[in-house]
């Protein structure tokens, strides 16, 4: 092995490292205001999407976008997802899991958000992403876990990162599935 090779391999074995021994960890991001276009997404700091829990976070706000207005949000997670758009069978589950007024779904996942309070968030918007033992397991991916009002466990959230630059995309979400009735729309409570 020359000495090249020796150096190629060392920085993918800091890499893989860094990766699969990220552990128990837990960011919090604070948002003044939801933004309303992808140039105001694009404008926060988090939009670097230097790190998967930059990108995590930006997709629940992206979320929300979407279920105020699809065409907004649709351009929000489309350019979160980088060089790999939604395709039709995916824009159809986003449009089926808002369905019946279920608008509050991304909203479950900001501080202060709990069905008594038909998951109104504290402001500021406040989100935290948290990482453990399995998060670095896949190389190149990330899987993250978001803390929701409406589930008794953190949902999952999985990011890719680009090798050409090292940025983190949008590449499976699972946040969009069941939670506990809003009190407003419960008919037992």
């Amino acid at each position: 092995m020359g000495i090249f090779d020796k150096l190629k391999q060392t920085a993918m074995d800091t890499a893989v490292t860094a990766a699969t021994s990220i552990g128990n960890k837990t960011e919090t991001f604070t948002f003044k205001a939801l933004p309303e276009s992808l140039s105001e997404l694009q404008a926060l700091p988090e939009a670097s999407l230097n790190t998967p829990f930059q990108t995590a976070a930006l997709t629940v706000l992206a979320l929300c976008a979407y279920a105020a207005d699809r065409n907004i949000g649709l351009e929000m997670l489309n350019w979160l997802r980088g060089p790999r758009p939604l395709n039709g069978q995916e824009i159809s589950f986003l449009n089926d899991r808002f369905r019946d007024g279920k608008t509050y779904l991304p909203f479950t996942y900001f501080s202060g958000s709990t069905p008594e309070n038909n998951y109104t968030p504290n402001e500021p918007y406040t989100i935290h992403i948290e990482s453990n033992h399995v998060s670095g397991e896949e190389q190149g991916y990330m899987k993250l876990f978001i803390p929701c009002g409406g589930a008794d466990a953190p949902r999952p959230i999985k990011l890719r990162q680009r090798g050409s630059d090292g940025k983190w995309f949008l590449w499976e979400q699972y946040l969009l599935t069941g939670v506990r009735t809003p009190k407003a729309v419960d008919p037992w409570a």
